[in-house]
């Protein structure tokens, strides 16, 4: 993984690394505060040889010091040592676990012994340190002595006793606060490059081209107010939003230069990726351009154009394909823009959505609309946009930014091409919002001067439509 994926991973899931790094620093903190101090006091003892005075004597006796001076370290937690020391302080302890908290160390090249006890008081670690440096010193001299009342040919001389510590050696607060912090980062790095590598879905519209070898026709900014206002139109017409649809308009205008496509599917690979965001606000964007358009709603699954604009929805286009009502009849308009509701739901979508009724009206449509957009139910699902799709010009592919793996998408790409769809492109959806969006579009968004107020799409048509859809409810239509 590059440097830069790694950067933009730990961007993208700043809020684990932040927790994660918050968690250890409390953990560093709560081992400080929960841990005992623990004080070490240390003895030094010094070895030397009892011999004559000449020097050669002295010579032999350094080289004995030296030679013997690693071996005598090992002595120094012997049970010879702490069975005593802890008989003669009365410790509350055993004389394994006394060994424990010694340590001896002899330095290379010396002829020193340096002696380090720990425990939880401060006058007793120093206690316990004096008492095992002299005992220790009996104990080599004593082995050292061929019998009882020879003289040992060594001699061990504490040259440094054992005082009580100022302060505790452990915990250390300033360390423990760091190393949990620097845990926690690296927990936390470690999960968001792991989040990232495991992480198949696309988060970027060059990736979605990548996978697809398709163009991506717009980039829709993800706006956490779509939910109560999916229309970018009205209050929302200079939002990033709205003016994502108009590039969309435009790049879908020129991207079939001298064929373009009268009949257009939207469809996504799987629900939730904002099929019907899209085509709804397409329709609106090109019947704001100028182009005459119809919005025909053909998910006969799960229906949403008709709530969208608050239309009626039981009166559209199953109605017409099943030859109990016109087109004229049912057709509902909101601000210029025509739109065929779904109608009352079928029992058999696929079949009726593949019908040849259902190409007759598309092509009347196109006949009469210079632009027809067709919102359909999700690809991989069901079948129903894999027989509807034959019939339109071209298809535009919608992909929610972040959300869907990317062998969905790769199958929904194949499922269009397979039925031999000729797909204009792909929507990335629920993008993140570009930087640029933050300073407005338009010549007019930095002083309300010159703004002029957006204008208001006039309420549907009542009347004939509503009173005429009524009655198809009622069964009185022929």
């Amino acid at each position: 993984m590059e440097l830069r994926s790694i950067l933009k991973a730990l961007t993208r899931s700043w809020p684990v690394v932040l927790a994660c790094v918050l968690l250890g620093g409390a953990a560093g903190w709560g081992a400080t505060t929960l841990a005992a101090p623990v004080y070490q006091a240390r003895a030094q003892l010094f070895v030397s040889a009892q011999s004559g005075g000449d020097t050669m004597a002295l010579q032999q006796g350094n080289s004995f010091s030296l030679a013997r001076v690693q071996s005598y370290a090992s002595i120094v937690t012997s049970r010879q040592v702490t069975r005593h020391v802890v008989s003669s302080l009365d410790l509350d302890t055993k004389p394994d676990e006394l060994a424990g908290r010694i340590t001896a160390e002899a330095p290379i090249g010396t002829v020193l012994i340096n002696i380090t006890v720990s425990d939880t008081e401060r006058r007793r670690a120093a206690d316990v340190a004096n008492a095992v440096a002299y005992r220790f010193s009996d104990v080599v001299e004593g082995l050292e002595s061929l019998d009882a009342a020879a003289k040992s040919p060594v001699k061990l001389s504490v040259t440094q006793t054992a005082s009580a510590p100022s302060a505790p050696v452990s915990p250390r607060p300033a360390l423990n606060l760091a190393a949990g912090l620097l845990a926690g980062l690296l927990i936390g790095a470690g999960t968001a490059v792991l989040r990232e590598t495991l992480d198949t879905t696309l988060k970027t519209a060059d990736a979605v081209t990548a996978l697809t070898s398709l163009p991506v026709l717009g980039s829709i900014p993800f706006d956490k107010e779509s939910p109560q206002q999916p229309l970018a139109s009205g209050a929302a017409a200079h939002s990033a939003r709205a003016e994502a649809y108009r590039h969309l308009r435009t790049n879908l205008q020129f991207a079939q230069f001298g064929d373009r496509p009268r009949i257009i599917v939207v469809t996504s690979s799987l629900p939730g990726e904002g099929k019907t965001s899209t085509a709804v606000n397409l329709a609106l964007s090109l019947t704001e351009g100028g182009i005459s358009t119809c919005l025909v709603d053909a998910d006969l699954r799960r229906p949403a154009v008709a709530h969208t604009f608050g239309l009626v929805r039981n009166a559209g286009l199953t109605n017409v394909l099943i030859g109990q009502a016109r087109i004229g009849d049912v057709m509902q308009n909101v601000g210029g823009l025509s739109v065929l509701a779904s109608g009352p739901l079928p029992p058999n979508p696929t079949e009726l959505l593949a019908s040849e009724r259902m190409d007759e009206l598309l092509r009347d449509l196109a006949a009469g609309y210079e632009a027809v957009i067709v919102d359909t139910a999700p690809l991989l699902p069901v079948a129903d946009t894999a027989g509807l799709a034959t019939f339109a010009h071209g298809a535009l592919l919608v992909v929610r930014a972040g959300k869907i793996p990317r062998d969905r998408v790769r199958a929904a790409a194949e499922a269009l091409h397979t039925v031999g769809v000729r797909t204009l492109g792909t929507v990335f959806s629920m993008s993140p919002m570009p930087r640029y969006a933050a300073y407005g579009y338009g010549y007019g968004e930095s002083s309300a001067a010159w703004r002029t107020p957006a204008p208001v799409p006039p309420r549907p048509r009542t009347g004939s439509v509503l009173s005429r859809g009524a009655a198809l409810l009622r069964g009185e239509a022929k």
